[in-house]
This record gives structure tokens, C-alpha cells and sequence, in this order.
């Protein structure tokens, strides 16, 4: 067939991604999914009959596991180009798709052959293979969430509330990225500017040109925006850019047509409806059914834990920032749009520093060299680009990663810049696992995207440290799916680890950011090349808790928001969403919020991505990666044995076991939450 989706095929074959087009799509999604239901039914009707000592178990999970992986390399390259290089061709067939795929889906997952197949052979498995074992075991849990046990008449029921949460999601991210795309503002008169520093300016400058504009541009975009917030000396511009970035897809915006608020009263009621067909009493229960936490009260109970401890530190220094700002600025009322400006300023007086102090020892070819060289001493293998590798856009980057005998073993796409049409934040995402075929090991590829600022015409790209961190983070979730050794699909990477875990690795990189043995790696000046200087660094380590009591309540707030909505099985309205977000502020907030405020129609990780009722995963990771991190402080951090001990017990091992088996492996006990408060600069006794 002469379509370039289906040049994937061979196994280790990468995708053509210049080949693509919008035409290529449905024809190849429709093809497969037709392909995949005939293998199912002619193997459920070759094998179900059949006494499990006559089976041949390792060939039908092979089987199952090569048309899964063969529509996973079909629709991955598309959904990832619908998210970094967004067209209206392109979202038109990805979105015609997804009620084929939703429907596909849910008919595998209803399939009952199919299921009395699977769960003969996990019964029957002696549990030798722990990786198989747990495989199979997470098969039958999602067919069980697939309402395999419903009537006929639920099961379609379920059915078109998948295909309708499916909608729903997608045009809830639409309408972000359509929102965060139509707003800009053109600056003519620099002085408009004053207080950002040169390489923002430049930024707006470069933003310009590349929308064909004059003058200067100012974007959503989370670099430009950050700068403005964090540094612009006008507090009407500020106010404004807060405005139009905490309004986004909602009736405060510009475009009342992007308005979330509907969507998102509609996602929450057709979750709980999900879950209450599959028997949980909220959608939060159903959440939590394949993660590392027992119940929606020990998350609620963790959450306030650490806001108890995290909250008279943030208003002592609420109450600094206040201070501050009355005596040294002369604003007599803090507001929203005033604290990014106010801590820096607050910051540059008490410790003399600011991040564009430290931008010039972060260079984008420094720290990445820096990166792949410590994850290279780390865990013993080698990172090298790769030239004339068909990519999306001509900043995008190809590695290889190999082990210490040489041998090809992952592959990655770094994408760093933003750019209009891309999606904002920054994620790692998979192009495919590793798994056992035939005899032969696919090698896994991720796709790591961030959204860093660009290069200008002038000066190559230099990071903020925030961004260092991101990268790190992004990339510490890229080791974690490139450097497992499981051979089944399902649990290979971080496919199978429990939600609430899979932040282990990517907070656990984190670390290496703020740490002198480490940062002399990748922190070397752009022009001279020397490391940053001791003082430097001493006033950098000191920002690490800056207002951490702050920044803790920040994500507490989400996170017990995003409890909090899924938990209420009675939400139905905006509404009702708004009166939660009310009461959650009345325990998290120390400043009040502006009434026009509408972040959480934004707030794509809980109403578009995987954290629906799993916000919680960030500080319950956390607790993981900080107590991780402490063994190397112990050790050494760059201790052999340590780290080929974090690289077999955790990295290696994916989602074959439980995550908190491969903790325990890994520290030799279970979790200690102090760590946790040391690493975020909370008091215990507070």
C-alpha cells in the first residue's frame, strides 16, 4: 500500500515524517483496525476451545502484542505532529480518527473471546516470568475497566461515553492551543519593555519576525510570558499578559467560541458516569484502581499532611512580599500579577542575585553535552546525534543510546523550542516500546518535547535554570522508557508503572541540577567556557527554597482540587466546578485570587491528559525521588554501585513489579516523607 505510515513496519524502522500527510491518515487507521479485529477473532476461534496444556501461551501474547504495537506506530507519529506541528488539515482527519480508535478500543476491551482467552492463560501462568505475570495480570484489569462484566446494553452505553470523553478531550486541548495561538500583543515603543532583560527583548524581537511583524511581539508562549511577569517594570502590562494567560478557553477570554467551561462540567459527568457503570462509586475510585495510593481519603489525607506543614511558611512569607512590596515598590495592595515581579525583586536585594544572572552558564549545546555526559558516567552507555534522520521541523534533533558493549539500545527526538502550532509545556512521549519480537528486541523511541526559548539571529540559545530543570526532567522520563530490559509490551518502560510513580524518575533527575559535582559537567560559561563561579553558585543554591512554602501550595492547591472534582460524583455544572475551586483556595491561599481568574480552563493535565484524579502523583512521586536522591547524597553521586543499583531495580525494570517493590529493591525500605520536606526547603516543624 503506498502510504508512508506503513513504511513503519519493519521493526526497527523509524517514521517518514516529511512523507505524512493529512490524506495518509484514516486510510491507515481504518486499515489496521480492520487487520487487528480479523488476527483477534481468528485467534480466539483457533485457541478458546482448546485446554490450556495445548495452547501455545508465549505465541498468542506475541501475537496480541504485534498488532498492538503495529497500530501504536501507525497513530503515534500523528497524534504527536497534531501536538508539536498543529494544522487545521491535520486536526480534522486526528480528530475523525479518534472516534474510530475509541470504539476499537472499547470493542477490544468488551471482547468477551477474547477476554476468556486472556484470562485462561494469566490463571494458569506459574508467575516464573514476573514481567509476563504482571503483564497479564494488568490485561485482565483493563478489560475489567473496559466493562467486560457489563450487560450488552451497558457495555454500549460505555461505549458511547468513551467515544464521547474521547471528543470531549480533544477539543478541550483545541481550544487551549487555538486560545494560547490568538493571542498576541505588539510592542512599538520599547520603553514599554523596560525592566525585561536583553535576551526576552530579543525574544520579542524574534517572535516578531517570525510572524511577520515589526517592533517587538508578545505571546502566551511560557518563555516570552514569564519574562514579562517575572521582570517588566510595567504593572499594566503585566496585569494585562496575567489577564489574557489565566483567562484562556473561558468566557473572560477574547474568543468566547474556546470557552472550556461547558467542556469541562461535561468530562467530569461523563468520567463519573464511566465509573459508576464499572461499579466505583466516583471517578476518582476508578482512578486509583491501578495506582500505588488505596483510596481518594489516604491521597486526601497525604495532601493535607504536607499542607499543614507547608502553609505557615507561606505566609510568613506572603507576609515578607507584602511587606516588601509596600515599603520598596509602593504597592500598597499585592496582587496576582505583581508576585513573579515582586520575589525577584525581593530576591535580587536579599541575595543579590537574579536568573539571568546564571542564563550565561546555561547554553543550550553546554548543558546538553553536560546531560549526556553524566548520564553516560551514570549508567555506562553513550549518547550520540545522529544527521539525515527524517524529522518534523529543523530544530529537531535524533539520538542513539548505546551500551557499554556497543549495542543500539533507544533512540530519542529532542524538540526544544516553542513555536506557533506546537502545544505548550513540555512532556515525553512514545513513538514505541521495547518488547520482544520474533526472536528480535525492538529498541524503544521517545519523542522529548519542551518548550524552551528560542535562539535569536544574534546569540545562540541560552537556558533559564527552570528550563535546565525541565530538560532534566523530560529526559529523566526518557531513560525510564529508553533503558528497560523487559521484553512484553504492556510493562516495558513506563508503560504498566502505576500513575503515581511514574514521576519517580523525572523528579529524581531534577536533582542533578542544583548539585556543584554535577553542574560542572554542563554549567560552563557560553563564551569562556568556565564553570560557575563559587559565589554565583552559592546565591543559585540559595533560591532552591525561595518561597517554597509558596510554590508547595501552589500544587497542593491543584492537586486537591483535581481530588476534589473527581470525588464529588454530583458535579455537573461549571458551576459546582468554580464552588470546589473556592473551597480548595479557602485552605491553600494566602493572596486572594482575581474573581476573573480561570486557570482550570486551562488546566489540560486533569480535563485532556493522563492526570485526571492523579494531579496528587507530582508530590506522592516526589516523596520517592527526594528519598532516591538522598542514597546518592549518602553514597556519592557518583557512586557506581548506587547508580547501576537505581539503573537495575528501578529504570530497568519498568512496570514488571509494583513500583514500591522496585523502591524498596532500590533503598532497602520504604519511603521516608522527609526527605521529601528537606528537598522543597519545608520546615518539619512547621
Amino acid at each position: 500500500m503506498n502510504n508512508p505510515l506503513f513504511e513503519v513496519e519493519p521493526l526497527n524502522a523509524l517514521p517518514a515524517f516529511s512523507k505524512i500527510k493529512p490524506s495518509h491518515v484514516e486510510q491507515a487507521v481504518k486499515q489496521v483496525i480492520s487487520d487487528n479485529k480479523k488476527i483477534i477473532e481468528t485467534l480466539c476461534d483457533t485457541n478458546n476451545d482448546q485446554d490450556i496444556s495445548t495452547l501455545d501461551t508465549k505465541e498468542i501474547v506475541s501475537t496480541l502484542e504485534n498488532i498492538d504495537n503495529r497500530l501504536s506506530k501507525i497513530w503515534s507519529p500523528i497524534s504527536h505532529l497534531n501536538s508539536v506541528m498543529n494544522t487545521d488539515e491535520l486536526r480534522e482527519v486526528y480528530t475523525q480518527c479518534l472516534p474510530l480508535l475509541s470504539d476499537y478500543s472499547t470493542e477490544v476491551g468488551q471482547h468477551k473471546g477474547l477476554y476468556t482467552l486472556i484470562k485462561k492463560i494469566a490463571d494458569n501462568d506459574d508467575g516464573s516470568d514476573e514481567a509476563r505475570a504482571t503483564a497479564l495480570t494488568n490485561q485482565v484489569k483493563s478489560f475489567e475497566l473496559s466493562g467486560i462484566a457489563l450487560s450488552e446494553e451497558k457495555q454500549q452505553k460505555y461505549k458511547k461515553l468513551s467515544r464521547a470523553l474521547t471528543k470531549l478531550t480533544s477539543q478541550f486541548s483545541d481550544n487551549v492551543l487555538d486560545a494560547t495561538n490568538a493571542w498576541t500583543k505588539v510592542i512599538t515603543e520599547i520603553s514599554d519593555l523596560k525592566g525585561l532583560p536583553e535576551s526576552a527583548i530579543d525574544m520579542a524581537k524574534s517572535l516578531a519576525e517570525q510572524r511577520e511583524k515589526k517592533d517587538w511581539l508578545l505571546t502566551l508562549d511560557f518563555p516570552i510570558m514569564n519574562a514579562v511577569m517575572t521582570y517588566a517594570e510595567s504593572r499594566d502590562l503585566r496585569k494585562e499578559l496575567y489577564k489574557a494567560y489565566s483567562t484562556k478557553a473561558s468566557d473572560q477570554g477574547n474568543n468566547k467560541k474556546l470557552d472550556n467551561s461547558n467542556i469541562m462540567a461535561e468530562i467530569i459527568s461523563t468520567r463519573t458516569a464511566i465509573a459508576k457503570l464499572l461499579g466505583f462509586d466516583n471517578y476518582a475510585e476508578q482512578s486509583l484502581y491501578r495506582k500505588m495510593a488505596d483510596d481518594p481519603e489516604q491521597v486526601i489525607n497525604f495532601l493535607n499532611d504536607l499542607l499543614a506543614k507547608a502553609k505557615p511558611q507561606a505566609e510568613n512569607e506572603i507576609k515578607h512580599l507584602q511587606d516588601f512590596a509596600r515599603k520598596e515598590l509602593k504597592l500598597d495592595k499585592l496582587q496576582a500579577w505583581d508576585t513573579a515581579f515582586v520575589r525577584e525583586k525581593l530576591k535580587q536585594k536579599e541575595l543579590q542575585y537574579s536568573e539571568e544572572d546564571i542564563k550565561p552558564w546555561f547554553s543550550v549545546e553546554k548543558v546538553l553535552a553536560g546531560l549526556y555526559d553524566l548520564v553516560e558516567q551514570l549508567y555506562n552507555c553513550t549518547i550520540t546525534l545522529k544527521k539525515d534522520i527524517d524529522v518534523w521541523h529543523k530544530d529537531v534533533r535524533f539520538y542513539e543510546i548505546h551500551n557499554k558493549e556497543g549495542e543500539h539500545i533507544a533512540s530519542f527526538y529532542l524538540d526544544l523550542y516553542a513555536r506557533q502550532h506546537k502545544r505548550g509545556g513540555a512532556w515525553m512521549g512514545s513513538y514505541c516500546g521495547r518488547y520482544l519480537n520474533d526472536g528480535k528486541i525492538q529498541i524503544p523511541v521517545a519523542y522529548l518535547t519542551c518548550n524552551s526559548s528560542t535562539p535569536s539571529a544574534h546569540k545562540e540559545a541560552l537556558f533559564t535554570h527552570d528550563e535546565v530543570i525541565t530538560l532534566f526532567h523530560e529526559f529523566g522520563h526518557g531513560l525510564h522508557h529508553m533503558l528497560t530490559k523487559v521484553d512484553y509490551l504492556d510493562v516495558s518502560g513506563i508503560s504498566g508503572v502505576e500513575w503515581d510513580a511514574v514521576e519517580l524518575p523525572s523528579q529524581f533527575m531534577e536533582n542533578w541540577c542544583w548539585q556543584r559535582e554535577s553542574l560542572d559537567l554542563f554549567a560552563k560559561h557560553y563564551e569562556t567556557g568556565e564553570v560557575i563561579p563559587e559565589e554565583l553558585f552559592d546565591k543559585m543554591l540559595k533560591t532552591r527554597h525561595y518561597n517554597s512554602g509558596l510554590d508547595m501550595l501552589r500544587q497542593l492547591e491543584f492537586a486537591l482540587f483535581d481530588m476534589r472534582i473527581y470525588m464529588d460524583k454530583s458535579v455537573k455544572s461549571y458551576d459546582q466546578i468554580t464552588t470546589i475551586l473556592k473551597e480548595v483556595r479557602s485552605q491553600t491561599s494566602v493572596l486572594p485570587t482575581p474573581e476573573f481568574n480561570r486557570f482550570q480552563n486551562s488546566f489540560a493535565h486533569i480535563f485532556a491528559g493522563g492526570y485526571a484524579a492523579g494531579y496528587f502523583s507530582y508530590k506522592w512521586a516526589e516523596v520517592l525521588s527526594a528519598d532516591a536522591f538522598s542514597k546518592f547524597e549518602e553514597t556519592g553521586l557518583f557512586n557506581k554501585e548506587t547508580a547501576q543499583s537505581f539503573l537495575t531495580e528501578v529504570l530497568e525494570k519498568g512496570g514488571a513489579r509494583p513500583a514500591k517493590v522496585s523502591f524498596k529493591a532500590f533503598r532497602g525500605r520504604e519511603p521516608d516523607i522527609s526527605a521529601l520536606l528537606k528537598h522543597s526547603g519545608i520546615h518539619a516543624s512547621a
